[in-house]
């Protein structure tokens, strides 16, 4: 008898949209469920108990889900459509209007298929030979193997170093502190995202996988050959069961934003977190740091740097020369309250950094230890004591609850009643190495490897919730470091420490844009560089200028040489680094509308440029371009001694426009665009309505906020729309007080219709809008049945009362 003939599976009941199987003369058992048309889920385990019975990453449509877990049989959120099944012979036939899975009971061997509206196209298959890990046939944790074939491009992943087609590439799934790496090469990093999505080149068809699993794992996806197999790739985690979701395309899109909405919304922050964010470990290690926190702001002022926030380091909870989370060193810092204020009075905000180990000469450490709030060892229940920073120390467990509350009690103790704005969450990696360590569990103990990337996620979650506890009226803002899936319901991320290089620039923008297409939106990177030598001037401008472009961008640094990264260090590029950060304050409209976007309708901010081009395959081919929102194309700089960009144009029928200069392009077509150090080379689709801040401000009168539109009508006739999102972007009243402002523009050859809508109970901060049309352009502006007058190429509008 063949190994593939040994595992018979018997069809035993149906119910609630799930089909139960049992393994002959084993334990194994199989369940599908049929939770949308377009999302059907598999799980295999040993006999009828879960290893791990709750969930933490599926939340469908949701805004979080409890502390202690989602239950993983838990169907609420789901459709469960209508479905038709059948068995023939020892076939399994399950089918919904968009996915057909064929099982073999044989070895429980699924192919699926995809109906393209005439036809089922088969899109992915079981390897045939072992697929799966029954009973342990391949040794230690849980497999799942699948035939690969060459004409396959596999995306996601989450937080990946390397090109965005990661076909070929073997990676672990580990949360780790990997400070310094090779953008290019390194792996593993910070995040454990056990998902990706496969695109097939000849159907054009897309399916994403994801595989619910909390313990470290590896996605090979053609670097393993076996000459039993044929081509094959795999998934293996080293516990749990097997639970894995099969979402269905038919393009990249639907898999995003399907699987972002399977795991949660987007955390909609407050506005101020999307303006510069300054930071370096350099002042908070300083023996002066609060007098260089504050000569901070100062030189923000004199050199006109509009600043938002700060993120202080680690370094303000010294005692000697280690860090101690929750200690203030007033040494260093003798009047934190004072400094906060100082920061508040000049419009800037304070995120402080915390992290969850305790050393051992932590002055709570004995407290907490005595209260059992650690992670410990099986065999000695003692603290698991790990290498954390310059010592050892141990991490807190919060899967107890008693740790989860004190947490919450000291980030609001040490840090908000302190008038600190947010939570810096770092280092929470949890890089626990001992096959002992057991966590407290919710109350049924359970061992760490089981819900390794958990730790970071409820770490997240209680500092979240001390903000929301603290002040219900404000939104919390949180960035946390390492996380899992679901980590987008809380925080916004960054792509840990980077080094500075040009390989590092251009790498980023992919690792970034695996990062979107993992359902993680809300993301930058450290500009700059954060170790490694000073960047030199051009690198560090086209950084900036690069940065300026995602949600998150903060300058960052611990530099080797003692340097700080600072938008003022260097003298000669200080004019270049001034105007591109007022033009990332300018286009905070259009990144908050993408914003929004991104936690309502689960779209990304970042997209790679086949996103919406997929009937375009040049875009498929690896670039350094990437979209915003839904209408800039971002060419930035990533090679020493540019001054030009040449960039791809996707294939948008009625064409792009230089941002910058006007000029109109055929879309389809390779252009050369000039990339001089003053402006990110940047394209818009004709027929895109970009909002932008009019007001010319300065560090003192960076709040003031008047409306304008840039307006890249088509060249002949067209029809175009965009809505743009306001609220007071800060309190949670959003949920219930928010405004859309509708645009609706028509291009004929001799006149731009503009139809401007507001809808929405908040009363806006402004009561006119300007118009701006490219250069060159000398067609009539008509806003609501009214032709407007250009002065200096702008055209005013008074909106009507409500």
């Amino acid at each position: 008898m063949s190994i593939k003939e040994t595992y018979m599976f018997t069809f035993m009941k149906e119910e609630n949209n799930v089909l139960d199987f049992h393994l002959n003369d084993g334990h194994a058992h199989a369940k599908i469920f049929i939770l949308e048309e377009d999302i059907i889920r598999i799980l295999l385990t040993e006999g009828e108990a879960l290893t791990l019975e709750k969930t933490w990453s599926v939340a469908p449509g949701q805004i979080d889900v409890p502390w202690e877990g989602r239950h993983r049989l838990d169907m609420s959120g789901f459709t469960l459509p209508q479905y038709e099944f059948q068995q023939v012979k020892d076939v399994f036939i399950v089918k919904t209007g968009k996915v057909k899975l064929h099982v073999q009971l044989n070895g429980f061997r699924i192919s699926w298929f995809y109906h393209n509206g005439s036809e089922w196209i088969n899109v992915a298959n079981d390897r045939q030979t072992q697929g799966y890990n029954f009973e342990g046939a391949f040794g230690k944790g849980v497999y799942h193997y699948l035939q690969r074939d060459v004409q396959e491009q596999y995306f996601g992943f989450g937080e990946k170093t390397g090109n965005v087609d990661k076909h070929g590439k073997r990676y672990r799934m580990l949360n780790i502190d990997a400070m310094g790496y090779d953008a290019e090469r390194s792996d593993p990093l910070y995040k454990h995202i056990p998902f990706y999505i496969t695109r097939h080149k000849k159907t054009g068809i897309s399916y994403g996988m994801f595989y619910d699993n909390l313990s470290a794992s590896i996605f090979d996806m053609g670097s393993e050959l076996d000459n039993y197999h044929g081509l094959y790739r795999y998934y293996q985690a080293e516990k749990g069961d097997l639970d894995y979701y099969f979402i269905a395309g038919p393009k990249i899109k639907d898999v995003v934003e399907t699987f972002s909405w399977l795991t949660g919304k987007t955390i909609l922050p407050p506005k101020w977190s999307l303006g510069y964010s300054g930071s370096t470990m350099s002042y908070t290690d300083a023996p002066n740091a609060q007098e260089q926190l504050k000569n901070f702001v100062r030189l923000c002022e004199e050199h006109d740097m509009l600043c938002d926030s700060f993120q202080l380091s680690s370094g303000y909870t010294s005692i000697g020369d280690k860090r101690y989370v929750f200690n203030w060193d007033e040494i260093k810092i003798p009047a934190p309250k004072e400094m906060v204020q100082h920061f508040h009075e000049k419009g800037v905000r304070l995120c402080a950094n915390i992290k969850p180990c305790l050393l051992k000469d932590h002055p709570y450490f004995d407290e907490l230890q005595e209260k059992d709030m650690f992670i410990v060892n099986r065999e000695t229940q003692k603290p698991e004591m790990a290498q954390f920073w310059d010592d050892i120390g141990a991490y807190l467990d919060f899967t107890k609850r008693q740790t989860f509350d004190w947490w919450k009690a000291q980030v609001t103790e040490k840090l908000l009643e302190y008038g600190i704005d947010s939570t810096w969450n770092d280092n929470n990696e949890f890089e626990i190495w001992s096959q002992n360590a057991k966590c407290h569990g919710f109350g049924k103990e359970v061992e760490f490897e089981l819900i390794r990337a958990l730790h970071p996620l409820l770490m997240m979650k209680a500092s979240f919730e001390a903000q929301l506890e603290y002040n219900p009226e404000l939104r919390p803002y949180l960035i946390s470091r390492s996380g899992c899936p679901g980590m987008h319901r809380y925080a916004q991320t960054w792509t840990g420490d980077n080094r500075t290089s040009w390989k590092t620039l251009k790498f980023n923008i992919k690792t970034g844009i695996g990062l979107s297409l993992s359902g993680i939106y809300n993301f930058g990177h450290d500009v700059g560089g954060f170790s490694g030598l000073a960047p030199e001037p051009e690198l560090f401008v086209r950084w900036v200028q690069n940065g300026i472009m995602h949600p998150r961008f903060t300058i960052h640094s611990w530099n080797d040489d003692g340097t700080v990264n600072e938008p003022w260090m260097f003298p000669e590029t200080i004019d270049e680094i001034r105007e591109l950060i007022k033009f990332r304050h300018k286009i905070i409209p259009y990144i908050y509308t993408a914003l929004y976007e991104a936690h309502e309708h689960y779209q990304p901010i970042i997209r790679p440029t086949f996103y919406d081009f997929e009937h375009d395959e040049k875009t498929f081919e690896e670039n350094d371009e990437f979209i915003l929102g839904e209408s800039l194309l971002v060419a930035s700089v990533v090679e020493k001694g540019m001054t030009e960009r040449e960039v791809y144009l996707p294939n948008h029928e009625k064409g792009w426009y230089d941002f910058h200069t006007g000029t109109w392009y055929e879309g389809g077509k390779t252009v050369v665009l000039p990339a001089p150090l003053h402006y990110t080379p940047l394209l818009a689709k004709a027929g895109a309505i970009v909002p932008v801040n009019d007001a010319k401000v300065t560090f003192q009168t960076k709040n003031q906020d008047e409306r304008g539109f840039l307006l890249f009508p088509f060249k002949g006739k067209g029809k175009s729309t965009y809505r743009l999102y306001e609220d007071d972007g800060l309190t949670n009243e959003y949920t219930h007080t928010f405004a859309f402002i509708h645009v609706d523009m028509e291009t004929t050859e001799d006149g731009i219709k503009l139809s401007i809508q507001k809808e929405g109970t908040y009363e806006l901060s402004y009561d006119q809008l300007t118009f701006h049309v490219p250069n060159g352009e000398k067609r009539k502006l008509i806003v609501n049945g009214t032709e407007l007058e250009s002065k200096n190429g702008a055209f005013s509008y008074s909106l009507p009362c409500d």
